[in-house]
């Protein structure tokens, strides 16, 4: 049950560790800034209210009384003087209207009242809804009629106040920026260094520092990467060890076969014998494979490039057909990509006699190398795994025809040591399609 509901939720939550960091602290920073705000403007709506009551209550019945005690012919000289900011006095009959529509006039008519007493009864009328206007109508002493206009209205805002909240919404953004920077920084640096590890021990190393928690992060993937690169060296040596210990009994005992009489068991162990080199052979490329970001990077011309390259195959007599161009040099590692190429270009004559080879470049400005054949292809759900170290379609295969199952295994790693991506994918009408895809700038490992 929680996790349906689970993703319902993540479907509308940010990506990233820093945008969901953003979210959740600017949020939780606005509602609390905003509930604050909000209680001391209702505190300060409540303070003002009380304070026009109470002056309200207090000024009429001054004024009043003032008046009362002037001569009518003064009266009038006095109403300016009289006169406040949410209510005046005039003196006549005023404005007839309809009952008082809000909750406020009334209690302000009623506190009216009560403070001028029984000795000058009123009568309240609303004259305006927008804004709200209501009259007081009473009578002086020597019966001459007298209005209290009131337009009930608070303390207005101070025009400065909406800048003050955008400077405070202002910071508080830029706290958050600065909180979440700091928080997601070591792991974005932890993720591009990642990206960057050589088996080889070649790639970025970062620098320990930092709080405690980032400071053992670091540590312990710098100490990792290490113990990658100590166990690649060691398996290298291994290899070439176990290559050189084998070669020579191999030699040795080829030595021996050639020299017993014809016969066809003699040809099935040269030929054994010579699958044993091969699978040798295959072994230390693959295992060498991986440090393929020790070759130093130059900047080539693609098209004299791949010309060379096709010039070799069609010297000796197999099939490969160039076409396309590219626009502009690249930096690459020319050896491992040549290594990358011809494996693939080796594959499809393998299978199918011949190879096509396209070059050209995408939106971005990459490389796109595609090698393609027209053989029987691959299944849809083998395509990954053809990529994967002895793999191979059919395990029935013999030597000559199926390989050691390493060809796309090393092509796949040297193309990962430069930096470049490769993929395979069946062609519309039969065959297969090997792309490598070569970044116009150099983003590989060894860098």
């Amino acid at each position: 049950m929680n996790a349906p509901r689970h993703r319902r939720w993540s479907r509308w939550l940010p990506r990233t560790i820093a945008s969901r960091l953003y979210l959740i602290l600017f949020s939780g920073l606005l509602l609390a800034h905003g509930l604050s705000f909000g209680l001391l403007f209702y505190e300060r709506y409540e303070a003002a209210t009380s304070m026009l009551m109470t002056n309200l209550e207090q000024d009429v019945v001054v004024a009043v009384k003032l008046l009362d005690r002037l001569p009518p012919e003064e009266r009038e000289h006095w109403l300016p003087m009289l006169r406040r900011r949410t209510f005046h006095y005039m003196l006549g009959p005023g404005q007839e209207g309809g009952p008082l529509a809000s909750d406020t006039s009334r209690d302000m008519a009623s506190m009216i009242a009560m403070a001028l007493g029984p000795r000058y009864p009123t009568r309240a009328n609303a004259v305006s809804a927008d804004p709200e206007r209501f009259q007081v109508h009473l009578k002086l002493s020597d019966g001459s009629p007298m209005v209290l206009e009131v337009q009930p209205s608070v303390m207005p805002l101070a025009k400065w106040l909406p800048y003050v909240l955008a400077v405070q919404l202002g910071l508080l953004l830029l706290c958050t920026w600065a909180a979440v920077r700091l928080a997601t920084r070591p792991l974005a640096r932890l993720a591009d260094a990642a990206h960057t590890l050589s088996p080889a021990g070649e790639g970025e190393r970062l620098q320990e520092g930092g709080p405690v928690e980032v400071a053992n992060a670091v540590s312990a993937f710098n100490a990792m990467q290490d113990r990658i690169a100590r166990y690649m060296q060691e398996r290298l040596r291994i290899l070439a060890a176990i290559s050189h210990d084998l070669q020579t009994p191999i030699t040795r005992m080829k030595l021996r076969a050639e020299t017993m009489d014809e016969s066809p068991e003699r040809e099935k162990m040269i030929g054994d014998l010579g699958q044993m080199e091969h699978l040798v052979r295959e072994g230390i490329a693959y295992a060498r494979s991986a440090h393929g970001a020790s070759e130093t990077p130059v900047r080539i011309d693609f098209n004299a490039f791949f010309d060379s390259l096709v010039y070799d195959y069609l010297d000796t007599g197999r099939q490969v057909a160039f076409t396309g161009r590219v626009n502009a040099p690249v930096t690459t590692r020319p050896h491992a990509l040549r290594r990358v190429v011809s494996n693939l270009i080796d594959n499809a004559i393998k299978y199918t006699g011949a190879a096509e080879l396209d070059v050209g470049n995408d939106d971005k400005g990459d490389v796109l190398i595609r090698v393609r054949d027209r053989g029987p292809g691959i299944p849809e759900a083998e395509l990954g795994k053809v990529m994967e170290p002895f793999y191979r379609l059919e395990d029935s295969r013999n030597r000559d025809t199926g390989g050691t199952g390493l060809g796309l295994a090393i092509a796949q790693q040297l193309a990962e040591s430069i930096g470049a991506t490769l993929t395979l994918r069946n062609r519309e009408g039969g065959g297969l399609e090997a792309i490598v895809r070569v970044p116009a700038g150099l983003r590989n490992r060894g860098r």
